[in-house]
Protein backbone atom coordinates (compact mmCIF):
# COMPACT_ATOMS: atom_id res chain seq x y z
CA UNK A 1 0.00 0.00 0.00
CA UNK A 2 1.44 3.45 -0.59
CA UNK A 3 2.63 5.43 2.06
CA UNK A 4 0.15 8.22 3.82
CA UNK A 5 1.44 11.00 4.51
CA UNK A 6 1.23 11.59 8.44
CA UNK A 7 -1.82 13.18 10.23
CA UNK A 8 -2.37 14.70 13.26
CA UNK A 9 -4.43 11.91 15.20
CA UNK A 10 -7.63 13.55 16.02
CA UNK A 11 -7.82 12.70 19.67
CA UNK A 12 -4.28 15.07 19.62
CA UNK A 13 -6.58 17.88 19.37
CA UNK A 14 -6.57 17.88 23.24
CA UNK A 15 -3.31 18.08 23.34
CA UNK A 16 -2.76 21.05 20.60
CA UNK A 17 -5.84 22.88 22.48
CA UNK A 18 -3.71 23.00 25.70
CA UNK A 19 -3.09 26.26 27.37
CA UNK A 20 -0.38 26.35 30.09
CA UNK A 21 -1.35 27.59 33.63
CA UNK A 22 1.97 27.34 34.64
CA UNK A 23 6.19 28.41 33.42
CA UNK A 24 6.87 24.80 33.15
CA UNK A 25 5.62 22.04 32.33
CA UNK A 26 6.66 18.22 33.08
CA UNK A 27 5.59 15.10 30.72
CA UNK A 28 6.14 11.84 32.43
CA UNK A 29 5.91 8.11 31.24
CA UNK A 30 4.17 5.39 32.89
CA UNK A 31 5.09 1.54 32.68
CA UNK A 32 8.49 1.55 33.57
CA UNK A 33 8.63 5.19 35.12
CA UNK A 34 5.95 5.77 37.09
CA UNK A 35 4.46 2.49 37.49
CA UNK A 36 6.62 -0.70 38.53
CA UNK A 37 4.69 -2.17 35.38
CA UNK A 38 6.43 -2.88 33.09
CA UNK A 39 8.07 -6.18 34.24
CA UNK A 40 4.62 -7.28 34.84
CA UNK A 41 3.04 -6.30 31.46
CA UNK A 42 5.71 -7.88 29.25
CA UNK A 43 6.33 -11.57 31.13
CA UNK A 44 2.86 -11.96 31.74
CA UNK A 45 0.93 -10.25 28.95
CA UNK A 46 2.58 -9.63 26.08
CA UNK A 47 5.69 -12.41 25.59
CA UNK A 48 3.14 -15.36 26.76
CA UNK A 49 0.60 -14.20 23.77
CA UNK A 50 3.36 -13.27 20.95
CA UNK A 51 4.09 -17.46 21.98
CA UNK A 52 1.10 -18.57 21.97
CA UNK A 53 -0.38 -16.13 19.12
CA UNK A 54 2.74 -16.60 16.71
CA UNK A 55 2.56 -20.12 16.89
CA UNK A 56 6.56 -20.15 18.84
CA UNK A 57 5.81 -23.07 21.02
CA UNK A 58 8.82 -25.09 19.89
CA UNK A 59 11.26 -22.34 20.48
CA UNK A 60 9.36 -20.79 23.90
CA UNK A 61 12.64 -20.35 25.79
CA UNK A 62 14.09 -18.32 23.41
CA UNK A 63 10.78 -16.50 21.87
CA UNK A 64 11.03 -15.46 25.89
CA UNK A 65 14.52 -14.24 26.53
CA UNK A 66 14.36 -12.79 22.99
CA UNK A 67 11.30 -10.59 24.02
CA UNK A 68 12.52 -9.63 27.25
CA UNK A 69 15.77 -8.68 25.83
CA UNK A 70 13.64 -6.65 23.00
CA UNK A 71 11.40 -4.95 25.53
CA UNK A 72 13.25 -4.82 28.92
CA UNK A 73 16.81 -5.44 29.07
CA UNK A 74 18.33 -3.47 25.71
CA UNK A 75 18.64 0.02 23.91
CA UNK A 76 15.24 -1.09 22.52
CA UNK A 77 13.42 -1.00 25.95
CA UNK A 78 9.81 0.68 26.15
CA UNK A 79 9.28 0.57 21.85
CA UNK A 80 5.99 0.77 20.52
CA UNK A 81 4.47 -2.68 20.34
CA UNK A 82 4.55 -3.12 16.65
CA UNK A 83 8.14 -2.32 16.12
CA UNK A 84 9.34 -4.34 18.95
CA UNK A 85 6.99 -7.55 17.43
CA UNK A 86 9.14 -6.91 14.34
CA UNK A 87 12.49 -6.91 16.39
CA UNK A 88 12.02 -9.74 18.15
CA UNK A 89 10.90 -11.53 14.93
CA UNK A 90 14.13 -10.77 13.21
CA UNK A 91 16.54 -11.68 16.36
CA UNK A 92 14.81 -14.59 16.75
CA UNK A 93 14.92 -16.48 13.16
CA UNK A 94 18.84 -15.21 13.29
CA UNK A 95 19.04 -17.83 16.37
CA UNK A 96 21.16 -20.85 15.96
CA UNK A 97 18.48 -22.56 18.58
CA UNK A 98 16.05 -21.58 16.80
CA UNK A 99 16.93 -22.55 13.27
CA UNK A 100 18.48 -25.62 14.84
CA UNK A 101 14.74 -26.75 16.04
CA UNK A 102 13.55 -25.71 12.39
CA UNK A 103 10.96 -23.13 14.26
CA UNK A 104 8.56 -21.48 11.71
CA UNK A 105 9.46 -17.47 12.76
CA UNK A 106 7.34 -14.97 11.37
CA UNK A 107 8.16 -12.26 8.35
CA UNK A 108 6.76 -9.80 9.71
CA UNK A 109 7.18 -8.27 6.58
CA UNK A 110 3.42 -6.84 6.52
CA UNK A 111 3.64 -5.49 10.30
CA UNK A 112 6.31 -3.67 8.94
CA UNK A 113 4.59 -2.44 6.21
CA UNK A 114 1.87 -1.06 8.56
CA UNK A 115 4.87 0.58 10.60
CA UNK A 116 6.27 2.45 7.14
CA UNK A 117 2.50 3.30 6.21
CA UNK A 118 2.03 6.28 7.78
CA UNK A 119 -1.03 4.74 9.90
CA UNK A 120 -1.01 5.36 13.63
CA UNK A 121 1.51 2.99 15.53
CA UNK A 122 -1.77 1.62 17.65
CA UNK A 123 -4.11 -1.17 18.03
CA UNK A 124 -6.21 0.99 16.19
CA UNK A 125 -4.21 2.48 13.02
CA UNK A 126 -3.72 -1.74 12.75
CA UNK A 127 -6.85 -2.49 12.61
CA UNK A 128 -7.57 0.88 10.06
CA UNK A 129 -4.56 -0.25 8.23
CA UNK A 130 -5.85 -4.28 7.74
CA UNK A 131 -9.19 -3.47 6.93
CA UNK A 132 -8.11 -1.00 3.89
CA UNK A 133 -5.23 -3.68 3.18
CA UNK A 134 -8.35 -6.37 2.61
CA UNK A 135 -10.83 -4.05 1.00
CA UNK A 136 -7.83 -3.63 -1.87
CA UNK A 137 -6.17 -7.03 -1.92
CA UNK A 138 -7.96 -9.22 0.39
CA UNK A 139 -7.30 -10.60 3.53
CA UNK A 140 -3.95 -10.67 4.96
CA UNK A 141 -2.86 -13.49 7.12
CA UNK A 142 -0.15 -11.76 8.71
CA UNK A 143 -2.26 -8.38 9.32
CA UNK A 144 -5.04 -10.88 11.08
CA UNK A 145 -3.08 -12.21 13.01
CA UNK A 146 -1.44 -8.90 13.83
CA UNK A 147 -5.09 -7.85 14.81
CA UNK A 148 -5.82 -10.87 16.86
CA UNK A 149 -2.29 -9.98 18.81
CA UNK A 150 -2.77 -6.85 19.98
CA UNK A 151 -6.40 -7.31 20.72
CA UNK A 152 -5.48 -10.56 23.07
CA UNK A 153 -2.62 -8.59 24.81
CA UNK A 154 -4.91 -5.50 26.10
CA UNK A 155 -7.50 -8.29 27.10
CA UNK A 156 -4.86 -9.62 28.77
CA UNK A 157 -3.44 -6.20 30.29
CA UNK A 158 -6.84 -5.42 31.76
CA UNK A 159 -7.22 -8.72 33.36
CA UNK A 160 -3.50 -9.00 34.66
CA UNK A 161 -2.67 -5.47 35.84
CA UNK A 162 -4.07 -4.13 38.77
CA UNK A 163 -2.63 -3.51 42.42
CA UNK A 164 0.36 -2.11 40.91
CA UNK A 165 1.15 1.13 42.88
CA UNK A 166 3.54 3.72 41.46
CA UNK A 167 7.52 3.74 42.58
CA UNK A 168 8.36 5.45 45.78
CA UNK A 169 8.80 9.65 45.67
CA UNK A 170 6.37 9.47 42.81
CA UNK A 171 3.55 10.82 44.46
CA UNK A 172 5.67 13.22 46.50
CA UNK A 173 6.49 14.40 43.24
CA UNK A 174 3.56 15.21 41.90
CA UNK A 175 2.46 16.93 45.01
CA UNK A 176 5.80 18.90 44.85
CA UNK A 177 5.55 20.14 41.94
CA UNK A 178 1.35 21.72 42.48
CA UNK A 179 1.30 25.25 41.39
CA UNK A 180 4.58 25.11 39.83
CA UNK A 181 4.39 22.74 36.98
CA UNK A 182 1.70 22.05 34.47
CA UNK A 183 1.81 17.86 34.54
CA UNK A 184 1.18 15.42 31.39
CA UNK A 185 1.25 11.76 31.22
CA UNK A 186 2.92 11.08 27.82
CA UNK A 187 3.02 7.50 26.99
CA UNK A 188 2.33 4.93 24.15
CA UNK A 189 0.18 3.07 26.40
CA UNK A 190 -3.47 2.80 25.20
CA UNK A 191 -5.48 6.01 27.00
CA UNK A 192 -7.91 3.17 28.52
CA UNK A 193 -5.10 1.46 30.52
CA UNK A 194 -3.24 5.08 31.67
CA UNK A 195 -6.46 6.29 32.86
CA UNK A 196 -7.33 3.14 34.74
CA UNK A 197 -4.01 2.69 36.54
CA UNK A 198 -3.72 6.13 37.31
CA UNK A 199 -7.28 6.51 38.88
CA UNK A 200 -6.71 3.27 40.49
CA UNK A 201 -3.77 4.90 42.30
CA UNK A 202 -5.57 8.42 42.89
CA UNK A 203 -2.68 10.40 40.98
CA UNK A 204 -4.70 10.98 38.01
CA UNK A 205 -6.07 13.70 39.42
CA UNK A 206 -2.60 15.61 39.33
CA UNK A 207 -2.60 15.34 35.69
CA UNK A 208 -3.95 18.18 33.36
CA UNK A 209 -3.83 15.42 30.52
CA UNK A 210 -3.58 11.74 30.01
CA UNK A 211 -2.07 11.35 26.67
CA UNK A 212 -1.55 7.89 25.38
CA UNK A 213 -0.48 6.12 21.88
CA UNK A 214 -3.96 7.47 20.50
CA UNK A 215 -2.44 10.73 20.42
CA UNK A 216 0.51 9.71 18.60
CA UNK A 217 3.91 9.39 19.58
CA UNK A 218 5.36 10.88 22.76
CA UNK A 219 7.39 13.02 20.27
CA UNK A 220 4.16 14.35 19.38
CA UNK A 221 2.68 14.93 22.28
CA UNK A 222 5.58 17.19 23.18
CA UNK A 223 5.31 19.11 19.72
CA UNK A 224 1.28 19.52 20.10
CA UNK A 225 1.25 20.13 24.20
CA UNK A 226 4.66 21.74 25.11
CA UNK A 227 6.73 22.99 22.25
CA UNK A 228 6.60 26.95 21.56
CA UNK A 229 4.49 27.78 24.51
CA UNK A 230 6.92 27.56 27.44
CA UNK A 231 11.08 28.21 26.32
CA UNK A 232 12.58 24.69 25.91
CA UNK A 233 14.59 25.01 29.47
CA UNK A 234 11.03 24.96 31.14
CA UNK A 235 10.16 21.99 29.45
CA UNK A 236 11.22 18.22 31.00
CA UNK A 237 10.49 14.66 29.90
CA UNK A 238 10.54 11.68 32.99
CA UNK A 239 10.82 8.73 31.18
CA UNK A 240 12.77 5.03 31.67
CA UNK A 241 13.87 4.10 27.91
CA UNK A 242 16.15 5.56 25.41
CA UNK A 243 13.00 6.48 23.10
CA UNK A 244 12.15 8.42 26.00
CA UNK A 245 15.45 9.95 25.69
CA UNK A 246 15.14 10.77 22.08
CA UNK A 247 11.47 12.27 21.66
CA UNK A 248 12.64 14.70 24.34
CA UNK A 249 15.90 15.83 22.41
CA UNK A 250 13.99 15.34 19.06
CA UNK A 251 12.00 18.44 20.01
CA UNK A 252 14.98 19.67 22.01
CA UNK A 253 13.78 19.70 25.59
CA UNK A 254 14.99 18.23 28.87
CA UNK A 255 15.06 14.64 30.28
CA UNK A 256 15.24 13.75 33.27
CA UNK A 257 16.00 9.36 33.68
CA UNK A 258 14.53 6.62 35.80
CA UNK A 259 16.86 4.45 35.48
CA UNK A 260 16.05 0.48 35.14
CA UNK A 261 16.59 -1.30 38.26
CA UNK A 262 17.10 1.68 40.45
CA UNK A 263 13.86 3.37 40.13
CA UNK A 264 13.14 4.44 43.67
CA UNK A 265 16.60 6.02 43.75
CA UNK A 266 16.43 8.23 40.50
CA UNK A 267 12.78 9.00 41.69
CA UNK A 268 13.94 10.38 45.56
CA UNK A 269 16.76 12.43 43.11
CA UNK A 270 14.50 14.16 41.39
CA UNK A 271 12.45 14.88 44.36
CA UNK A 272 15.09 15.77 46.55
CA UNK A 273 17.51 17.74 43.91
CA UNK A 274 16.76 17.19 40.32
CA UNK A 275 13.36 19.20 40.44
CA UNK A 276 14.22 22.10 42.30
CA UNK A 277 17.85 22.41 39.79
CA UNK A 278 15.07 22.00 36.71
CA UNK A 279 12.86 25.07 38.90
CA UNK A 280 15.59 27.29 38.79
CA UNK A 281 16.61 26.84 35.38
CA UNK A 282 20.29 25.01 36.42
CA UNK A 283 19.29 21.53 34.81
CA UNK A 284 20.68 21.65 31.66
CA UNK A 285 24.02 21.13 30.70
CA UNK A 286 26.78 19.24 33.20
CA UNK A 287 24.29 17.97 35.81
CA UNK A 288 21.56 16.56 33.02
CA UNK A 289 24.61 15.77 30.69
CA UNK A 290 25.66 13.26 33.66
CA UNK A 291 22.46 11.66 34.55
CA UNK A 292 22.03 11.06 30.90
CA UNK A 293 26.08 9.22 30.66
CA UNK A 294 24.64 7.20 33.19
CA UNK A 295 21.38 5.86 32.04
CA UNK A 296 22.89 5.00 28.91
CA UNK A 297 25.24 2.87 31.01
CA UNK A 298 22.85 0.47 31.76
CA UNK A 299 21.61 -1.06 28.66
CA UNK A 300 23.33 -3.20 26.15
CA UNK A 301 23.15 -3.29 22.78
CA UNK A 302 24.15 -6.77 21.87
CA UNK A 303 22.18 -9.69 23.04
CA UNK A 304 24.08 -11.57 25.46
CA UNK A 305 23.07 -14.83 23.35
CA UNK A 306 25.31 -13.47 20.33
CA UNK A 307 28.55 -12.82 23.50
CA UNK A 308 27.93 -16.66 24.84
CA UNK A 309 27.54 -17.68 20.81
CA UNK A 310 31.53 -15.81 20.19
CA UNK A 311 32.33 -17.66 23.31
CA UNK A 312 31.64 -21.04 22.27
CA UNK A 313 33.16 -20.10 18.69
CA UNK A 314 36.68 -19.17 20.33
CA UNK A 315 36.23 -21.99 22.93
Amino acid sequence: MAKQAAKVPEAAHVLIDFKPKHDFFVGIDSDGCAFDAMELKHKECFTPTIIKVWGLQAVSKYARETCEFVNLYSKTRGLNRWIALTRVFDLLRERPEVKARHAEVPSGDKIKEFIESGYPLSHKGMVQFAADHAARFGPDPELERAVLWSTTVDEAIADMVRGVPPFPFVRESLRKMQGLVDLMVVSATPVEALEREWGEHGIAEYMTVIAGQEMGTKKQHLQFAAKGKYPDDHILLIGDAPGDRDAAKAVDVLYYPINPGGEEKSWRRFHDEALGKFLSCEYSGAYEDALIAKFEKLLPKTPPWDKIKRIEYED
